[in-house]
């Protein structure tokens, strides 16, 4: 079974992280919470999200992917958090999955993993960054690394995770049980 690790910060998009940590464990991947500190996280809009474990810990586990909700300020304290960024970097050079959603492919970029990659994100967090292929798609697969734009794509983007990490079939049978139009 596939593991995923999804960082939660104070001012994160609830939106997000909510529709990425459901969807995936609808389609049977194994997530893990973890606040940046100990503690429930108080979201963009006030929402309080109480994670599976902190970050210290969880960082004693390996992961398949990490996903970053957006969201700000909790994109800015991903990004100026040198263990996320560390392990991103870890990621991307064992080959495994790095994705974000809204301002946190800044926090991708911050660590080097957009790099010659084509990345989409809420619009304004990933202009003039050299070397990125910026897009307006909803959602962006460039190899190992996987980008959307907001709030309103969340969906779409947990979707295209499943896919990545369990296949279509996998990701066909989750999303006919949403009811989508």
């Amino acid at each position: 079974m596939a593991k995923v690790l999804v960082p939660l910060a104070d001012g994160c998009e609830e939106l997000e992280a909510v529709t990425i940590i459901d969807l995936l464990r609808r389609a049977g991947i194994a997530v893990t919470t973890a606040g940046l500190k100990p503690g429930i996280v108080k979201a963009s809009r006030g929402v309080q999200l109480v994670p599976d474990t902190t970050l210290d810990i969880a960082l004693k586990d390996s992961y398949d992917m990490v996903v970053l909700p957006g969201g700000m300020p909790g994109a800015t304290h991903l990004k100026d958090d040198p263990r996320i960024i560390r392990l991103l970097q870890q990621m991307a050079a064992a080959g495994k999955y790095t994705a974000a959603i809204c301002a946190a492919p800044m926090v991708l970029a911050e660590a080097g993993v957009l790099a010659g990659k084509r990345a989409t994100s809420y619009p304004g967090f990933l202009d003039d960054l050299p070397g990125v292929k910026l897009s307006t798609e909803a959602v962006v697969r460039d190899g190992s690394v996987l980008t959307s734009r907001g709030p309103g794509t969340a969906m779409d983007f947990a979707l295209a995770l499943i896919e990545a990490l369990a296949g279509r079939a996998r990701r066909d049978e989750v999303e006919a049980g949403l009811m989508r139009p």
